[in-house]
């Protein structure tokens, strides 16, 4: 029997991704979290470039001379920023599904789906689709700050490995032609999900999500099963008519 996956989504997990917050890990510790929390919070809905020191200072209530204790710079926080997100994201949204038992491709339709609650759930907050976190600054920053970009590569190598054991069940569940790349696959499938993150971005609608994110399974599955997808769709039209 599959593994329910009801428990991992209830609306509070999606809350903790758009408002993220930290536990009380002492006074010292507090400091340096609500710091991080802020440069998640406010790099996050506007720009590395647009937030300065004292605003993230200002936002958290700590001192900069506090600030510089934790953190020699703001690129310093961001790499923290960018760790303590990508660590929430695995924990709340990833490790849930891709350690499930459900099959290959439904993974990929939850990831789908659940990002799309994430993005609404960031429109009611804030106004705006946010878009990948990670996945903004690596727009922002790849050409401007060689060490955030390779903090983010390595990020996405291993995001790209989640989808590699996707490919590779999909294959062995006969869903994919025994001669598909999983790792050429893996990439293609976060690149097309990075896509469609920064177009419900841009759009600023969430449901985009949904829509274009459908379209990746049907990239992903084997020319066999899109022939016996289209016939049935063409059987559906004839009988609307």
């Amino acid at each position: 029997m599959r593994k329910s996956l009801d428990k991992y989504f209830l609306s509070d997990i999606v809350y903790q991704l758009v408002n993220y917050k930290v536990g009380k890990m002492g006074r010292t510790s507090t400091a340096k979290e609500k710091l991080i929390s802020s440069a998640i919070e406010l790099i996050g809905n506007r720009s590395y470039n647009a937030v300065g020191v004292q605003e993230l200072c200002d936002h958290s209530g700590v001192k900069k001379g506090s600030f510089y204790h934790f953190f020699p710079s703001k690129r310093d926080l961001t790499l923290e920023a960018i760790d303590a997100m990508w660590t929430k994201f695995k924990e709340q949204m990833l490790d849930p599904i891709f350690n499930s038992d459900i099959a290959a491709f439904e993974k990929l339709n939850v990831l789908i789906n659940k990002s799309y609650e994430y993005q609404s759930s960031a429109k009611e907050c804030t106004g705006c689709v946010t878009g990948c976190g990670i996945g903004n600054l690596a727009l922002e920053l790849s050409t401007q700050d060689e060490i955030i970009r390779q903090k983010i590569e390595q990020i996405f190598e291993e995001w790209a490995q989640y989808f590699e054991d996707v490919i590779v069940d999909a294959i062995n569940e006969g869903d994919l032609s025994v001669d598909t790349d999983p790792r050429s696959t893996a990439q293609a499938i976060l690149a097309y999900m990075e896509g469609v993150s920064l177009m419900g971005k841009t759009f600023n609608d969430p449901t985009m999500l949904n829509r274009l994110g459908e379209g990746m399974v049907q990239l992903c599955i084997s020319k066999k099963k899109m022939l016996v997808i289209l016939v049935y769709q063409l059987k559906l039209s004839n009988l609307s008519v």
